[in-house]
Order: C-alpha cells, then sequence, then structure tokens
C-alpha cells in the first residue's frame, strides 16, 4: 500500500481519496501512538482541532472527533483558524495533540490532515509510519467515563491574534496594507492581527463560503491584490494561501516579492538586531542564485536543504538556526512559531518597514533576481535518470557539466525528480533569460533522448 503521509499530512480528494472513515481511523491511530511515545502523561489527554474553510471540515471534524473521543482523548474545536495558529495554541494550552484540517494552497475540493505533536511541532517520518501501521490492529475501547468529550474553545481566534501582534517591535501606525486571505483559514484573523498592530488594513478575498477558497486568489494568485494595492495606494500588500501558512508580498508599485526576497529582508533585520543565530540562513536548493549571493555580500552564511518546509525546519532544528524558508513563501521564524506563519511573516516584514522607514521596494532590492527557467521533463524514467545524476558520469553528466562551465559563478544548474510524478525537473538561472532559456532547453532533450519510459 502506498503511505498515506505525504510530505504535510494526509492529503487527497475530500470524500474521494479522503473519506470520514480514514479520518476516523487515522485519529484513533494518532491517539494511540501519541500516547504510547509518553505524550500523554497521567491524564486525559486533550487535542485542539482547527479548520480551514472549505465545505468538507465539516464532515471531516465529525470524523476526527468522533475518532480522538472513542479513543478517550477530549477535543476542543477552535473553528476557523490558519495551521500556525492551531500549532501555537497546541504549544500554548499544553495541549498533548493537534489536529488541522486542511489541504493549504490546493483548490476547494480536495482537504487534509496534518497533526501536531505537543508543543505544536510536526510529527516526523517515523511517527507518521506508525501511525499507519497502527490503523489496522486491534484496540481496547473505553467505555463509560473513559471516553473524550469535545466542546468549542471560542477564545482561540483572540489568542492567536494576541500572539502575532505581540512580535511587532514598532507600531505600524501610517502604514495601508491590502491582505488577501484567500477565502481561507485568515480571512477574520488576519486583519484583526494587522490592525492591533497597527497597520490601516484592506482585506480582501475575506468573504469565504465553504466553495471559494483559494479560487482565484492568495498566493497562488497575486493578480487581485495588485489591482487592489493600486486602487487603494497602499504601501504593500501580501497574500497567504488557504490555511496561511505561507505569504507572498506587493509592492507599493504592484511588483511581486516572492518567498526569496522576504527571507533577505528578514535575514537582515534579525541580523541588525543581533538575533540571527550563526548569522546563518536556511534555504532549499530551490533558493534564486541572486537570494544566495546577496546573502553572501551581507556576511550571512545559507545552508540550503531538499524541497520542502519540513526539510527547512529540519536543518532549523539540526543546527540552531532561527530563520528558514522556501521561496513558495514558506517562511519559518522559530523565535516565534514552530511551523511557517504567513500572517506572521507579513507583520515582520511591515516591522522592518516602519523600523527603517523604507519602502518594501527598497528593502526588496538588497537581492536581485536571476532569470530562472524550469522545464518538467515528462515520460522519463525518474529512477534511471536519478542513478545516472548521482553517479557524475554519462552523458547527462557531461552535459550538465558543459553547461555548469559556461555559466561559471553568473549562474547554475539544478536537475531533480519529482517525488510524485513520472518528471524530471531542470532548473537553470542566468545572467539572461535567453540564456536559461536555451540551456535549460538543452538540458531537458538529453534527458528526454537518454531516459525514455
Amino acid at each position: 500500500m502506498a503511505r498515506l503521509f505525504g510530505t504535510d499530512g494526509v492529503r487527497g480528494l475530500a470524500n474521494g481519496e479522503l473519506t470520514a472513515e480514514l479520518a476516523l481511523d487515522l485519529s484513533v491511530s494518532a491517539a494511540h501512538i501519541l500516547a504510547e511515545a509518553g505524550t500523554f502523561e497521567g491524564h486525559r489527554p486533550f487535542a485542539v482541532l482547527g479548520t480551514d474553510t472549505r465545505i468538507s471540515g465539516d464532515f471531516l471534524t465529525a470524523a476526527v472527533v468522533a475518532g480522538l473521543t472513542s479513543a478517550g482523548v477530549d477535543v476542543l474545536l477552535l473553528g476557523d483558524l490558519p495551521t500556525p495558529g492551531v500549532a501555537h495554541l497546541t504549544g500554548a494550552m499544553n495541549a498533548d495533540l493537534g489536529v488541522m484540517l486542511s489541504a493549504s494552497h490546493n483548490p476547494m475540493p480536495d482537504n487534509g490532515i496534518k497533526f501536531l505533536a505537543r508543543g505544536g511541532v510536526k510529527l516526523d517520518d517515523a511517527i507518521e509510519d506508525a501511525i499507519e501501521r497502527r490503523m489496522e490492529e486491534p484496540w481496547e475501547r473505553p467505555v463509560a467515563g473513559a471516553v473524550g468529550r469535545y466542546r468549542r474553545y471560542g477564545t482561540g481566534l483572540n489568542e492567536y491574534a494576541a500572539h502575532l501582534s505581540s512580535t511587532v517591535t514598532t507600531p505600524l501606525s501610517g502604514l495601508k496594507v491590502v491582505l488577501d486571505c484567500a477565502n481561507g483559514a485568515a480571512s477574520l484573523v488576519g486583519p484583526k492581527a494587522l490592525r492591533d498592530a497597527g497597520a490601516r488594513v484592506i482585506a480582501i478575498n475575506a468573504e469565504p463560503d465553504g466553495l471559494n477558497i483559494n479560487e482565484g486568489c492568495g498566493s497562488t494568485h497575486l493578480e487581485s491584490l495588485q489591482t487592489a494595492v493600486a486602487e487603494y495606494g497602499a504601501d504593500a500588500g501580501f497574500a497567504v494561501d488557504g490555511d496561511a501558512d505561507r505569504c507572498l508580498a506587493v509592492d507599493a508599485s504592484g511588483a511581486v516579492v516572492d518567498g526569496d526576497q522576504i527571507l533577505a529582508i528578514l535575514a537582515l533585520a534579525l541580523r541588525d538586531r543581533g538575533e540571527l543565530r550563526a548569522d546563518t540562513v536556511v534555504a532549499t536548493v530551490m533558493s534564486n542564485l541572486g537570494f544566495v549571493q546577496a546573502m553572501k555580500r551581507e556576511g550571512i552564511g545559507v545552508r540550503q536543504t531538499k524541497v520542502g518546509d519540513r526539510y527547512v525546519l529540519e536543518a532549523m532544528k539540526a543546527f540552531d538556526h532561527n530563520l528558514g524558508g522556501e521561496q513558495s513563501g514558506h517562511v519559518i521564524m522559530s523565535n516565534y512559531a514552530t511551523t511557517g506563519d504567513g500572517l506572521l511573516t507579513a507583520l515582520q516584514v511591515l516591522d522592518r518597514m516602519a523600523t527603517t522607514g523604507k519602502p518594501l521596494a527598497e528593502l526588496a532590492a538588497v537581492m536581485t533576481r536571476l532569470p530562472q527557467i524550469l522545464v518538467n521533463v515528462s515520460g522519463v524514467d525518474k529512477g534511471r535518470a536519478e542513478d545516472a545524476l548521482h553517479s557524475g558520469t554519462g552523458v547527462l553528466a557531461a552535459a550538465v557539466a558543459e553547461a555548469e562551465a559556461e555559466l561559471g559563478e553568473t549562474g547554475r544548474v539544478l536537475l531533480r525528480s519529482s517525488g510524485t510524478e513520472p518528471l524530471v525537473r531542470v532548473m537553470v538561472e542566468a545572467e539572461s533569460q535567453d540564456q536559461a532559456h536555451t540551456i535549460a532547453g538543452r538540458l531537458a532533450e538529453v534527458v528526454k533522448q537518454q531516459f525514455p519510459l
């Protein structure tokens, strides 16, 4: 059987792959595994549960509550709240586990289940594998007063908003901001947190109806944000995704400020406050070379990982770094959060603007994005291609070496296989778009010719 857990929980078409029965079984098993790991310490365990705004969250909430309470776990229902909000409250309330129902930036028909351990941290692979193995095993069911109960917890949104606004060091008064809430979990708490920090906020796509989450809006569709920033004469705009764990921005002119630029801005902010541990930031191999070059000029090291915010977080923990992120807008600031947090990211960028008095465009100009071309080569044997790349020999390795010699220090080449599709991804950065396009096309042809299915 294929592994249920992906890079960020269990995700799929709601009521298709992700059924109520699966949600219930997963929740029972998660309760058992976390209890056996010593998480529950002599008291009736309790969990906090949050959702994004998808209509399928209703039946999945019922299934998860049924699973957890049948296993003897009490449940506090937080309602619609971002994933990082659930993570924060899991830690702040000393809950034994947290559960978030969301498919993040995926379209509305999908949904997902993310489990968090005590402290609001994501589960590692070994715990996820243990949960999967336990699902089919028999278990002793609690009865009578030993079963769990659930109730709604009405103050979670305000507590999370207060946490967010408390991280700002300089009042944001005078800053006009557009916030695109993606008709998702940030629709209420996002505008409140920014206003509580002093900003004047125009919220767009903040009227969720269960069906419109991520629909032509949010961090994957920045057009409406760019239009609104111009219309309202805002100083900046920020867009989160459905569960608000990522954030992208646009400056006053409407130019996009991506995750690499945001990470550069925040690295300098922490460095200038003497808070950037080891003067190093964690990023992935997909980060633009312009980011790496900018950090080098500023005397800041860059530790790079595989693609995925979980790998960024693993490196941050392993090497005691407190800032990391991805080009997609996942930014983790471990001084304040255990996961990527789009609203926290927006607030910290605004804090840097308020502290320095500089517009977002000037702050983002610390790095110059090199032209980047990404070609997905389909219909190839990605396993053989990966083996060839690892061996460092053969036609493909020679073609990569030739491209790297042509680029020198002005660009780079990255080839990697997709983790979920029969694809090899070819990424090239160069001084010009034409050069990047030419080299990427040449390498893609080599992959097609050498590794056909």
